[in-house]
């Protein structure tokens, strides 16, 4: 491990931070997905097309969080030092995770 300078810093690897990143994306995307089945689920179920809608845009939106979360992965392993993801990125991922809340809650407390 190469450690960083100063006293007391965490040892830093390079190439970890690309690896935490893609991991997490795929976990959120992985969270979306199951909403997004689950939500279709309970749609089909209960005969209410909105929340199959809404299950459809969720599983969309893990795709696209999976996809995102590889190109990131890519351009932290090519860039070099500390790059933040965007906000227009941060604010798409916020909305998607909002939808997933929303929507789990909604069968939750609309299906019978």
């Amino acid at each position: 491990m190469v450690e960083s300078e100063g006293t007391g810093s965490a040892p830093s690897v390079p190439g970890l931070q690309a690896e935490r990143t893609a991991l997490s994306w795929n976990r959120t995307a992985l969270a979306v997905l199951v909403n997004g089945l689950l939500a279709i689920r309970s749609g089909w179920m209960s005969g209410q097309p909105g929340f199959i809608v809404a299950g459809a845009v969720l599983l969309v939106a893990a795709a696209a969080a999976m996809l995102y979360g590889a190109w990131r992965q890519r351009h932290l392993l090519v860039e070099s030092g500390p790059t933040a993801p965007g906000t227009a990125s941060i604010l798409i991922a916020t909305a998607v995770a909002l939808l997933a809340c929303v929507t789990g809650l909604a069968s939750v407390v609309v299906i019978r």
